[in-house]
């Protein structure tokens, strides 16, 4: 199950590995949309389902690092309902505007936004999902007030880029990747410390005056808690395994993304500490949803 539309990032990932992971396990893979809320709705059914081992989560970021502070009523806890079997891959954002626009630069961005903040709006996979949190991060750091538009995920947020029914978007850089180089969008800047592997001319938005700007998205899997520890181990193992074949890993990387495999302890670990990373970021946003 996914929390995002088909054709976004979680989809891919779950692609790139679905043969191996075929005939790895001997059974077949029906991928199962279910967005909404920054991918609480997913993350939901699927805490949820039956603990048979044939339903399971592609978690995020969204679901097990922010999105455990940004809802105050949640009817269940991401963390404990739905822990980790192995962690995927990790990727910067970017911040993305239409090509033919006005913006080129980041410096244009802010000053757009100052100048017409009726227009000073942007786009989100999700209530709760990096992208979320992203642009009120930018919004905080540079002094401008911006509008949050979520959207059913990555591809619908993108298109409301192109379409202009938005002014920007920071989302995941491989999903737009092939819009940026065919001139339909303009990315302005990396929202990691460093500049991405894959598109070393864009500069970080560090690089360009956004102070302590620094982040990045991750994906793995979750199952639900209930699940017997020898069917989360298997799965985890072969997830990791998958992550460690050379074909794969560079399937992973010319999408732009790292693979980054850890198994279900290690992975709940990294997810605890990622929810207390991120809980002050939340906090100091206003941001909260019921």
């Amino acid at each position: 199950m996914i929390g995002g539309a088909a054709g976004g990032v979680s989809d891919i990932f779950l692609r790139m590995m679905e043969n191996r992971l075929r005939e790895r396990l001997g059974q077949p893979m029906v991928i199962d949309p279910r967005p909404g809320a920054g991918g609480m709705v997913g993350a939901e059914v699927t805490a949820r389902a039956a603990p048979d081992g044939y339903t399971y989560y592609v978690n995020h970021i969204a679901s097990h690092g922010i999105g455990p502070t940004l809802y105050r009523r949640l009817s269940f806890d991401p963390l404990r309902d739905l822990p980790g079997v192995a962690r995927i891959a990790a990727m910067p954002n970017v911040l993305i505007v239409k090509g033919d626009g006005p913006v080129k630069t980041v410096a244009e961005l802010i000053a757009f936004c100052r100048a017409n903040p009726a227009r000073a709006n942007f786009s989100s996979a999700g209530s709760g999902t990096s992208s979320h949190l992203s642009g009120l991060l930018f919004g905080m750091r540079t002094g401008v007030e911006v509008t949050h538009v979520p959207y059913r995920g990555t591809a619908p947020s993108m298109a409301a880029v192109l379409n202009g029914e938005v002014l920007f978007a920071i989302d995941n850089a491989p999903a737009s990747r092939q819009q940026v180089l065919a001139g339909m969008l303009r990315a302005l800047g990396v929202s990691t410390a460093r500049r991405a592997s894959t598109m070393p001319e864009v500069p970080t938005l560090q690089e360009q005056g956004v102070p302590d700007f620094d982040v990045a998205s991750w994906y793995g899997i979750a199952m639900p808690a209930a699940v017997p520890a020898a069917v989360r181990d298997r799965l985890g193992s072969e997830i990791v395994a998958a992550l460690e074949d050379p074909a794969i890993a560079q399937r992973i990387r010319d999408y732009g993304a790292e693979p980054w495999p850890l198994g279900p302890a290690a992975y709940d670990a990294f997810m605890r500490a990622e929810v207390a990373t991120w809980a002050p970021v939340v906090r100091a946003s206003g941001a909260q949803i019921d």
